[in-house]
């Protein structure tokens, strides 16, 4: 079993930036696939961004490159979400996911976090 829980998220103008963090427990997040999602109100869960087990291949959802940067941590068991240049369409509760595949490209999750709300105000 891995528990995680997300932080960092809040109220944020457009243009301004904000770092999300996924601490993890219960087992190592070096044997997992990490990704991040985010659910905009009345809408359905999407994909953000994922990063490999070492943290040198990572994979973003195409309106999000180059805005949002993935990264891990695995001798601190954390994965962070680095978000810059917010929009207010941005606005949405992110979850950080733990996946037992290897692949990159995974659409198989095992574990999920409560979430972190993130709101951009225009």
């Amino acid at each position: 079993q891995v528990q995680l829980v997300e932080s960092g998220g809040g109220l944020v103008q457009a243009g301004g930036s904000l770092r999300l963090s996924c601490a993890a427990s219960g087992r190592t997040i070096s044997d997992y696939t990490m990704g991040w999602f985010r659910r905009a109100p009345g809408k359905d869960r999407d994909f953000v961004a994922a990063i490999n087990r070492s943290g040198g291949g990572t994979y973003y959802r195409n309106s999000m490159n180059g805005r949002f940067t993935i990264s891990r941590d695995n001798a601190k068991n954390t994965v962070y979400l680095q978000m810059n240049n917010l929009k207010p369409d941005d606005t949405a509760a992110y979850y950080c996911a733990a996946s037992s595949s290897s692949n990159l490209y995974t659409n198989r999750y095992n574990y999920w976090g409560q979430g972190t709300q993130v709101t951009v105000s225009s």
